[in-house]
């Protein structure tokens, strides 16, 4: 079957016309790789890993370890932060070396070794530094990992890819919440008995990485390349609209901690907290593969504004929550713009990234989104404890639309540049 026709949309990235039918979705998946399905597996074993961790590590510092919250959000931000600036040098590496594989399961390796470390901790400091070593390795598996995607995709596959694997990792940011609460219930809430339990899905993420991924012929077969961030320079326009975009929305939409503290908030017990992610989980795992196909037929316009209208709305019900249940609404409007937006910025890099810069392109993409986490988390925090947690949300909703109007001016830009 030829490919739907191509166009440019006014933001100067291709288009093509919508999906026929359901079964060319069915076929883009069966056309994917068995290496991107087994990437999407090991997202899904390590997210439900450093999910069930996630989900009552802000049970934890508060209510066990006595943190504020401002320090919550410090911790958050410069964790994922740490993530960022490492992705940039893991991702040049995988470039220079032509090998991603052991980038790869190096980051793995390390996120899983510090899952013992959460239930033994007994300060705030031993958080922070588990924390940090676990998302350095996430910090330096990812950007490999994605340019990996790209090397052995086709490029009207990527958003499917990209899609899929976000779908088998929200699966995991499902199954490990939902565990949590299960192991909360028959453990008594028992908060660090039942973190012991994120210790096996993440080293069998390790060995099924370790035994089933591989390194492209073509890609181990080019010579060495040298070390050298300098060629970032060298990046395509295009790529650093997507970056900036990522910074937006990051700035826009902060630590998803805050989810749950706003659940704590509006009166839902440490045993019930873990239902927010996994609501928010079920929409984004639901809807990723779906938003990864349009993403590879549509205008990317149109899906990055989508995710900014469901980021502000997001927000609006969460900063009104009086219950728990707005807050599982406002968590479900979280997971549908995360679907929305999550795969695109993941295909628009490697769309943009010529192939011998694509683990750099990576690294900085997340380097620039680390660094604005960096200043969200914090800023979120603070608005929460000297005004009130409503603040946090509105202020996440009236960035969201700035940034949903600068998108529009340049939509509109574009369109004045081709008339």
């Amino acid at each position: 079957m030829d490919p739907p026709p191509r166009r440019v949309d006014s933001s100067g990235l291709q288009r093509v016309s919508l999906p026929a039918s359901p079964q060319r979705v069915i076929s883009s998946a069966r056309a994917l790789p068995g290496t991107i399905w087994v990437l999407g597996f090991g997202s899904l074993l390590m997210d439900t890993s450093s999910e069930l961790i996630h989900s009552l590590l802000p049970v934890l510092m508060a209510s066990v370890l006595g943190t504020p919250i401002v320090m919550i959000g410090v911790v958050e931000g410069t964790a994922e932060a740490a993530t960022s600036v490492m992705k940039v040098f893991s991702g040049a590496l995988s470039d220079c070396l032509r090998r991603r594989k052991r980038l790869v399961v190096l980051g793995y390796l390390l996120a899983a070794v510090t899952k013992p470390v959460f239930p033994l901790a007994s300060s705030i400091g031993w958080v922070f530094a588990a924390r940090l070593v676990d998302r350095l390795g996430k910090g330096i598996r990812e950007a490999p990992r994605d340019a990996l995607m790209a090397d052995i995709v086709s490029p009207d596959l990527r958003g499917a890819a990209y899609g899929l694997r976000q779908a088998l990792d929200s699966v995991g940011a499902f199954c490990g919440p939902l565990l949590a609460v299960l192991l909360m219930g028959l453990l008594v809430n028992d908060i660090r008995a039942v973190m012991w339990a994120a210790v096996v899905p993440a080293f069998a993420a390790v060995l099924l990485l370790a035994a089933y991924v591989r390194d492209p012929d073509r890609l181990a077969a080019a010579a060495d390349a040298p070390f050298a961030l300098a060629a970032i320079r060298g990046l395509p326009r295009m790529y650093w609209f997507a970056v900036v975009v990522g910074v937006l929305f990051t700035l826009a939409r902060f630590s998803d901690a805050f989810l749950v503290l706003r659940a704590l908030d509006v009166g839902l017990t440490a045993h019930y907290v873990p239902l927010v992610f996994i609501v928010m989980n079920v929409v984004y795992a639901s809807c990723a593969f779906p938003a990864g196909l349009a993403a590879d037929h549509i205008g990317s316009t149109a899906l990055l504004l989508a995710g900014l209208v469901l980021l502000i709305g997001a927000d609006l019900v969460l900063a009104a929550a009086n219950s728990s249940i707005w807050v599982f609404v406002g968590a479900g409007l979280w997971g549908l713009q995360m679907a929305a937006t999550q795969g695109l910025f993941g295909k628009l890099v490697a769309d943009a990234a010529p192939p011998e810069l694509r683990g750099t392109a990576f690294g900085v993409f997340n380097l620039c989104s680390g660094a604005a986490l960096l200043v969200a988390s914090p800023v979120a925090g603070m608005l929460w404890s000297q005004t009130a947690p409503s603040a946090t949300f509105l202020v996440g909703a009236g960035f969201a639309a700035v940034s949903a109007c600068g998108l529009l001016g340049y939509r509109l830009l574009m369109l004045l540049r081709t008339t």
